[in-house]
């Protein structure tokens, strides 16, 4: 009687459980996992990988509010990566059935130690291994990248990072998206007029910790004859040494511009309302900094 109940219990149990809604195809399995912090909080958004013996990414994605993930990948042995911002990232693996389950549990991520920061003093931009690119919409389906090829930029690093202040002129002609017509037009007075305005320039002066390597760097952005707050969104990607021993820091940082806060605001249209070119544009920066002198 008891085996009996029991048994009815664990066939009501599996017959609710979530996982009984996943859809597996043939020849695959499930595999799932729950990220957890040092103190058992869930780490949202946290980003998995999943790869074969070969080392082939098979399928990837991020955690849900609950720190869970639950995906289907075809039978076989597979490796795990789970990283997360402030955290070690988690290697392991998983042994994945035809038809079946296999759940890696709670993963534990711990605490990273944050990344050493470059001493206080003097320090400036090192273009050669420095990029400052863009991209911007096209007739509301491709993308457009570029780059400005001459600019300069200097830091001065507090003892306390958020005092620091940094400054970088871009030399708005070397702009370059590697179509001689286009970028002749972007020089001209329709876009950044570089003949009235022959740079763009950024003065950051406050550095703010968003936690772990993340910082944001807000200043006053002069393009075009017009000066806006901007943020950069920041990464610190830490200290090293350059091929003849000297120290370089590095960062990436990514933000947002309108273009008609800048008063940019050339326009046409094609026939079907879609605008040629569109009224945001990203800017990616990857740079690396050196002691002044």
């Amino acid at each position: 009687m008891f085996g009996r109940l029991l048994r009815n219990r664990t066939n009501r149990a599996q017959r609710t459980s979530p996982l009984a809604a996943v859809t597996v195809p043939p020849r695959a399995g499930v595999l799932s996992g729950r990220v957890l912090d040092p103190v058992s909080e869930p780490v949202r958004e946290a980003e998995f990988a999943v790869s074969d013996a070969m080392g082939r990414k098979v399928v990837s994605g991020g955690t849900d509010p609950f720190g869970s993930f639950v995906t289907t990948v075809p039978a076989g042995e597979y490796r795990l990566a789970v990283s997360a911002e402030g955290y070690a990232p988690y290697h392991g693996s998983a042994t994945v059935t035809e038809n079946g389950h296999a759940s890696l549990g709670d993963v534990t991520l711990q605490v990273a130690p944050p990344p050493q920061l470059p001493e206080p003093g003097d320090w400036e931009i090192e273009p050669t291994h420095s990029s400052i690119a863009f991209t911007a919409r096209h007739i509301g389906l491709a993308r457009i990248h570029g780059r400005f090829n001459s600019f300069a930029g200097a830091l001065r690093l507090a003892d306390r990072i958020e005092e620091s202040a940094m400054h970088v002129v871009i030399d708005a002609s070397s702009i370059d998206t590697n179509v001689k017509m286009r970028d002749d037009h972007l020089r001209s007075a329709d876009f950044l007029d570089v003949d009235r305005f022959p740079t763009l320039e950024f003065y950051g002066d406050r550095f703010t910790h968003k936690g772990g390597s993340r910082w944001a760097v807000t200043g006053a952005l002069s393009l075009h004859g017009v000066t806006r707050t901007v943020t950069l969104d920041a990464e610190y990607l830490g200290l090293g040494n350059g091929m003849e021993g000297e120290t370089r820091a590095a960062c990436r940082a990514t933000t947002e511009l309108h273009r008609d806060d800048f008063t940019v605001s050339w326009q046409t249209m094609l026939a079907r309302g879609i605008a040629v070119v569109g009224s945001s544009v990203r800017i990616d920066l990857d740079v690396q900094i050196v002691p002044k002198g």
